[in-house]
C-alpha cells in the first residue's frame, strides 16, 4: 500500500500534458462519417498534433493528402502526414512531400513502411527510391522546413537482428534530422521506460513519445499486435477474459487499463502522449480528460457546416 504522504505526478492537475492522435484515411463513406465525428470530439481537446496513416505500399497516399489537405483547411487542427519509401521513385516522393508543403502542412511522420504484401513480407527498395527511413529524412529536410518524426520499437522492430542494432537504426533517423519519434504501442510500461534508458544512454536526445493503443476489442489488439511484434502481457489477457459477449463490461474495462498505463505514466515523468485512436473517439477523450485535459473553443469550428454534409 502506498505511503499517505508519496507524491504522485498524476495527481498534480497544472502539469503540462501533451497528446497527439493518429487516426487512419477512410475507405467508405461510413468510416468518413465515423472519422470526421471522431475529430469534432476531440479536436476541442487541442491536441498538439494529430497524424494521418499511409497504407502498406503507398496503398492510401490519394486519401491521406484528402484527410490531411482537408483538416487544413476547414479544422483548427495540426495535421501530420505519414509518409513511406515503399514502392516509390524519389521523384514520386520529392514530389508528395512538396504537395503537403504546398497544402499547409509543416510535419511529416517518415517510416520506412510495410511491403504492398502485408507484414511478413520481405522489404524490397525500390531500384530509384529511398533505401530506408533516414535517407527519407533527409530528403524531406532537403525540400522544406518540416518537423520530422520517425517511428521507434521498445521490443525491436520485428526484422531487426537485436534492438541495440535497432537503437543504431533510431540514432541514423536522427543524424539525418528527425525531431522527434513515437514509439510502436506496448502494454508494459516496463517495456517503455527500460528502452528509454537505452536510447538516452546511446546518446540520443530527441523526444520518445509513448504511442498508446487504447484496447477497443482485446482480440483484434491481441492479433495486432502479434503482427507488430509487441507483447501481450498475461495479466492483459486476463482483465479481457470472458469479456467476448460482454460490451458494456469490456468497454469499462477498457476505460481502466487504458487510465493505469497513462497515469502510471505521467508518475514516471511522461508529459507527451501518442494515442492510436483506430478512428473511435470515446476512449481517448476519456484518456485525456484523466490528463487533465479539457475542451476549448477552437479558432476555427471543429469542422464546418458544410463539409460535415458532403
Amino acid at each position: 500500500m502506498p505511503n499517505a504522504s508519496q507524491h504522485r505526478a498524476s495527481r498534480d492537475g497544472f502539469r503540462p500534458i501533451r497528446v497527439s492522435i493518429e487516426f487512419f484515411p477512410p475507405k467508405t463513406e461510413e468510416m468518413e462519417k465515423i472519422l470526421w465525428s471522431s475529430i469534432e470530439r476531440l479536436a476541442p481537446l487541442q491536441p498538439k498534433f494529430v497524424s494521418v496513416t499511409y497504407g502498406a505500399g503507398g496503398s492510401t497516399r490519394e486519401r491521406t493528402h484528402n484527410t490531411v489537405a482537408r483538416m487544413v483547411r476547414e479544422t483548427s487542427l495540426k495535421p501530420a502526414a505519414h509518409l513511406t519509401c515503399v514502392d516509390a521513385t524519389k521523384e514520386e516522393i520529392d514530389g508528395v512531400v512538396q504537395s503537403y508543403w504546398d497544402a499547409g502542412v509543416r510535419h511529416i511522420v517518415a517510416l520506412r513502411g510495410d511491403p504492398a504484401e502485408g507484414v511478413g513480407h520481405s522489404y524490397r527498395p525500390h531500384p530509384g527510391g529511398y533505401a530506408q527511413t533516414c535517407d527519407l529524412v533527409a530528403g524531406i529536410k532537403r525540400i522544406g522546413d518540416f518537423k520530422v518524426s520517425v517511428s521507434a520499437y521498445p521490443e525491436k522492430h520485428p526484422e531487426a537482428a537485436s534492438l541495440d542494432a535497432d537503437i543504431e537504426a533510431l540514432k541514423a533517423k536522427v543524424d539525418a534530422g528527425a525531431d522527434q519519434a513515437i514509439t510502436q504501442f506496448f502494454f508494459d510500461n516496463e517495456i517503455y521506460l527500460r528502452y528509454r534508458d537505452k536510447v538516452r544512454a546511446a546518446g540520443i536526445d530527441i523526444p520518445i513519445i509513448p504511442g498508446i493503443l487504447p484496447v477497443q476489442n482485446f482480440k483484434q489488439a491481441a492479433n495486432f499486435a502479434r503482427r507488430t511484434g509487441a507483447s501481450v502481457p498475461y495479466w492483459l489477457a486476463a482483465r479481457f477474459e470472458g469479456l467476448e459477449n460482454d460490451v458494456e463490461t469490456r468497454r469499462l474495462v477498457a476505460a481502466a487499463v487504458a487510465a493505469e498505463q497513462v497515469l502510471d505514466l505521467v508518475d514516471e515523468g511522461v508529459e507527451d502522449f501518442h494515442f492510436y485512436s483506430m478512428n473511435r473517439s470515446d476512449l481517448v477523450y476519456a484518456i485525456c480528460h484523466l490528463l487533465g485535459l479539457r475542451s476549448q473553443a477552437p479558432a476555427k469550428p471543429a469542422v464546418k457546416p458544410e463539409a460535415k454534409a458532403a
